[in-house]
Order: C-alpha cells, then sequence, then structure tokens
C-alpha cells in the first residue's frame, strides 16, 4: 500500500500546528498508509502533541537549531524516506487548515498525470486573513483565492499565484498544469527527491520552492495543480505576516538568488535594475538584503 508522509514545520506557535493537525485527524485515508511528522524547529518551548492528538499516526522530531523552512523540511523530508520509505511526502505548512479528501484527490491527480513530479492542491485564504477583508462579505469568507497554480514572468522577474483575491466560481478548475508548486501545501514523488534533491539551503525561507519547480521541470517533469484538493491558509502565519521584516528580507535576497541560479544573461539585466530601484527606495532590510545578496551572504541571516 502506498505510504505518504505529512510535514509540518513548527516554530513558536503551538495555536497555529495544533489547529493543522486537528485538521488532518478528519483526513480521509483511503488506499494509503500516512504518517505525520512534525518538525519542532528550534522553538523557544519544546512543541508536545497535546492529548487529543496523541496518536499512533502523529509523531514530533526536534532540531536543535532553527533550520528554516528549506532546512526543517530537508530534515523531516531525509527522516521519512530513512525510517518510512515513504512514496510521497505532503509538506503542509503549519498555517493551515486541510480540506478531508485534499490528499485522495492528489493522489487521484498523481495516478492521472504520472509525470507530474510536484502537485498543489487549491489554496483558499483562512476566513479573516484576507489580503483585504473588508472587500468581502460573510457569505465570501473561506472562498478567496490565495493560489490556484503559479506563473513565472521572467521578462518582468515576476513570480505571482493565479487567482489570488479572487473569488473561486471555478474559473481555474480546467488547470491542470503550473510554471511552479507552492510549498504551502505540496504532494511531492519520492522519485523527484532521488533525482533532483531537496530544498536549497541557501534560500533558508521563500522562493525555495520556486528553485526546486525549476529544477524539477529542468530533469523534464511537469508541475502539477489540483483544483479538487482544497487547503486553507492563514497567510505566513508563522513568519510574522506578509510585509513583515522577515518577508520583506528573504523575499528580495532570495528573488536575486533565484536569479542567478536560474537567470538567463537578459534576466540579469533586469535583477540589476530591480536592484537598483531596492538600494535607492527601499526599506532596511530591502537594502541590507541586496548587500547580502552581492557580498554572497546566503542561508540564514540576522536580522536586527
Amino acid at each position: 500500500m502506498i505510504h505518504i508522509s505529512i510535514i509540518l514545520i513548527h516554530f513558536n506557535q503551538p495555536n497555529l500546528t495544533n489547529q493543522a493537525l486537528e485538521s488532518l485527524t478528519k483526513i480521509t485515508k483511503k488506499g494509503f498508509k500516512a504518517k505525520v511528522i512534525v518538525v519542532d524547529n528550534a522553538s523557544s518551548e519544546r512543541y508536545r502533541l497535546p492529548p487529543n492528538l496523541r496518536r499512533s499516526w502523529f509523531e514530533v522530531i526536534r532540531s536543535q537549531s532553527n533550520l528554516g523552512f528549506t532546512g526543517g523540511n530537508n530534515l523531516g523530508l531525509h527522516y521519512a524516506i530513512e525510517k518510512y520509505n515513504s512514496d510521497f511526502i505532503f509538506l503542509l505548512n503549519n498555517d493551515t487548515v486541510i480540506d478531508k479528501d485534499c490528499l485522495i484527490n492528489l493522489l487521484d491527480h498523481a495516478h492521472q498525470y504520472p509525470n507530474h513530479g510536484l502537485i498543489s492542491a487549491k489554496i483558499y485564504f483562512y476566513p479573516g486573513c484576507e489580503y483585504h477583508k473588508a472587500s468581502y462579505g460573510s457569505q465570501d469568507r473561506g472562498r478567496v483565492l490565495w493560489y490556484a497554480g503559479g506563473s513565472l514572468d521572467w521578462d518582468h522577474l515576476a513570480f505571482f499565484h493565479r487567482g489570488v483575491d479572487e473569488l473561486d466560481r471555478g474559473q481555474f478548475d480546467h488547470q491542470i498544469e503550473s510554471d511552479f508548486a507552492t510549498g504551502c501545501a505540496i504532494l511531492i514523488k519520492r522519485e523527484i527527491l532521488e533525482k533532483v534533491g531537496t530544498f536549497d539551503k541557501d534560500y533558508f525561507l521563500y522562493n525555495e520552492d520556486l528553485d526546486l519547480s525549476l529544477r524539477v521541470k529542468k530533469a523534464g517533469y511537469g508541475i502539477g495543480f489540483c483544483a479538487l484538493a482544497k487547503v486553507w491558509h492563514k497567510n505566513a502565519g508563522s513568519a510574522g505576516g506578509a510585509g513583515s521584516m522577515t518577508a520583506d528580507y528573504y523575499l528580495t535576497r532570495n528573488r536575486y538568488i533565484l536569479i542567478m541560479k536560474h537567470g538567463r544573461l537578459k534576466d540579469w539585466w533586469v535583477g540589476l535594475r530591480l536592484m537598483v530601484g531596492d538600494l535607492r527606495s527601499g526599506n532596511q532590510y530591502k537594502i541590507r538584503a541586496v548587500w547580502h545578496f552581492l557580498g554572497g551572504q546566503f542561508g540564514k541571516q540576522p536580522l536586527l
């Protein structure tokens, strides 16, 4: 029988993690076995499963240092494959709630499209966590899209989610492929990890999923999008929220790392123009991000 390891990274947000795990207790497990692995990424207080979540298919492993999204997931990936010989890995942000049939639908997609090495779910904003809360009525909560596939615009070095901020009316349900998969909720075939490796530790946090997607495509695989698989996301709940100093720094620096590793010569000219703009008008974290990139300061960096 197929084995899936479900990996969540926990860092100092037990209420978020507990709610994500509670939603996982309700998933439909038909035709596969599952193990939920919580990677405690050196939280200030060791994470322990609450009594109602102490089940045989839940476990916690702990890192002694904060390895970021990249290192924390890599720790979980190696652990899952070595201990459970998993056929698939499902990475899920801890600031999410998952639909009970999400994994069943992702597996169906994987069987129907065997060349898709990474498959992302359709992701909504968790009710009340929308970017523009005042724009939506109570009847729209939970139906506002956060991700319905991803698009890459190399001409402008823009990487964006399809459908973000739109009400879901089924307008993306015909899509089965994406330019990139989001690490928020992604099913990964084991053979992919064996061929292209795990997340690149240079990123630490943000854009590592873009990098992995590009490596997967270079290896000849497609990136899938499964509209039937649904997840609700609280949007950077573990990283201080969108627009935080952490997000500003790593998104800025890692955009240039991505260009360095995957861009063409003409992309570098666009990147140079963006760097100048960040240095002239960016906040202190964006400015620091540019200088750190130019100085080769990758991976985890102090922000204060």
